[in-house]
């Protein structure tokens, strides 16, 4: 029996380790739902041991990777994934980029430098866009009042359903070690998402606001400064990655 080590087992990570345990694997995990207390040591060494393959979805601290910071001499043997972001790119102003652009001139250095770590240790790692998914997509922000349309003409962001990058990592386990980028074939606005949402709601969409007038956290506004398409032709040549859902149309629609 195959055995997956997952370090965080968050909203994304659990719809790989479901998919992990459909295909008859066995998963060990640490986080609030995992069966592990990664500050155990001794427990999560001894589980590791046993382990073929280690998924880390645990983002950077201040002090940087706690993954590798606490447990990365227990690693070496294994088949590496790491689930990291498209912000390493940083802005492009709206162009597109692939895995050969540079890294760590973004706001994100922390995970630029542990996204880095992970290369260098020979691990899949899975760069993401915006993810979304079941309780977690633009319908929540319309229905809770918290959905915004921001007037910045020309501002594009990428993202992916988080059952695509499911897809994605399981089939990443045989591939070369490297960096994929992981992201639907549609980067648009996220004002297209949300009018799109509010259509499918049968509500009127938000009005246009500036950035100043959405009132955002400093996290949110952040995200805005960024502006680029990220492309995913090296997962589909890798890693044969075929998103089931190829836009925000249809995730949206499969979220009804």
């Amino acid at each position: 029996m195959i055995q997956l080590f997952v370090f965080g087992l968050g909203y994304t990570a659990k719809r790989i380790a479901d998919r992990a345990v459909s295909a008859g694997w066995q998963v060990r995990a640490t986080g609030s739902d995992g069966d592990l207390d990664f500050a155990d040591s001794d427990a999560v060494r001894a589980a590791l041991a046993e382990t073929d393959l280690v998924l880390s979805s645990a983002p950077p601290g201040e002090e940087g990777d706690p993954v590798l910071a606490r447990y990365s001499e227990a690693l070496g043997g294994k088949r590496l994934a790491y689930l990291s972001s498209t912000g390493v790119y940083g802005d492009t102003g709206g162009a597109w980029v692939d895995e050969s652009a540079p890294t760590g001139t973004g706001r994100r250095t922390s995970r630029a430098e542990a996204d880095s770590r992970w290369l260098a240790l020979g691990a899949r790692v899975f760069r993401l866009p915006g993810i979304y998914g079941p309780d977690r997509s633009a319908f929540e922000r319309v229905a809770s009042g918290k959905a915004h349309r921001i007037d910045l003409p020309g501002q594009v962001f990428s993202r992916v359903h988080v059952e695509d990058i499911a897809q994605g990592v399981m089939a990443g386990w045989d591939a070369l070690p490297g960096a994929y980028n992981l992201a639907d074939d549609l980067p648009a606005s996220q004002n297209a998402v949300i009018e799109e949402a509010c259509r499918l709601m049968g509500r009127e969409p938000p009005p246009l606001v500036t950035l100043d007038e959405a009132g955002l956290s400093p996290m949110a506004r952040g995200f805005y400064e960024e502006n680029r398409r990220v492309a995913n032709g090296k997962a589909k040549r890798m890693l044969g990655f075929r998103p089931l859902y190829p836009t925000y149309r249809e995730g949206l629609r499969s979220l009804l």
